[in-house]
């Protein structure tokens, strides 16, 4: 009789293989996968100067070129190929992160009080959309020394009817202290900061929005008014 295992003792002996194996694999199949570093992207503002507006801001969650609706930082390699840092990522998405921080850049200049992310439903007078076109480090060369760049169109437009009353497009460059996710990540901080700061500057200049048209009869005083016509008739 040879000494062929059969039944429980087979099994047992294939599991324990099979777990000597994946343990001779490495870590990396067992258990979550290594995180990576997050990098914030957090401006700051100095305050501003100038009289307070007297209209109402929505922030609109920004459009986002193709490849960049996500946390990772992205770098474009020679010949404009869009690529990502390793282990590298924002602490949100890149829309969310723009937002918020155009959002900080409204409320850094204290010239208006009422501002908010479309999300928080506010009653605006005007909505700002943008649309970010590029967003990444850009190498000229493998391994070489990157410059950043931060393109972003902005449009502002009318609540009511979302008639657009002006646009701007700011694009803004700024090199890498050095060949590395965190030199990089600062980087786009500084050019995000300057066209963030563009934009804040550009919205402000906008007007009061045209009010509606008042009623036949004015408005708080429209019944009394009413009232004195239809008895002046009855006096004739």
């Amino acid at each position: 009789m040879h000494g062929t295992m059969r039944g429980p003792a087979r099994r047992l002996f294939l599991i324990g293989t099979c777990a000597l194996a994946l343990t001779g694999c490495g870590k990396d199949l067992l258990g979550p996968p290594e995180a990576g570093a997050i990098y914030t992207i957090n401006p700051t503002f100095p305050a501003g100067s100038g009289a307070k507006v007297g209209w109402a801001l929505s922030i609109v969650r920004p459009d986002v070129a193709a490849g960049l609706d996500n946390d990772r930082i992205a770098l474009r390699q020679p010949g404009g190929i869009l690529d990502f840092y390793a282990k590298a990522n924002y602490p949100a998405t890149l829309p969310d992160l723009i937002q918020q921080t155009l959002q900080d850049g409204f409320d850094a200049s204290g010239r208006i009080d009422a501002v908010a992310p479309e999300q928080a439903t506010l009653h605006a007078d005007y909505v700002l959309g943008t649309d970010v076109k590029d967003f990444s480090a850009h190498y000229s060369q493998q391994d070489g020394i990157p410059t950043v760049t931060v393109t972003i169109t902005a449009r502002l437009s009318t609540a009511h009817g979302r008639v657009i009353v002006s646009s701007l497009a700011v694009s803004k460059s700024a090199p890498a202290s050095a060949n590395s996710a965190a030199a990089a990540a600062q980087a786009l901080q500084q050019a995000l900061a300057a066209a963030v700061t563009d934009i804040v500057n550009w919205a402000l200049t906008a007007p009061v929005p045209k009010t509606q048209q008042p009623t036949t009869f004015g408005t708080l005083d429209s019944a009394q008014q009413l009232l004195r016509d239809t008895n002046r008739g009855i006096n004739k």
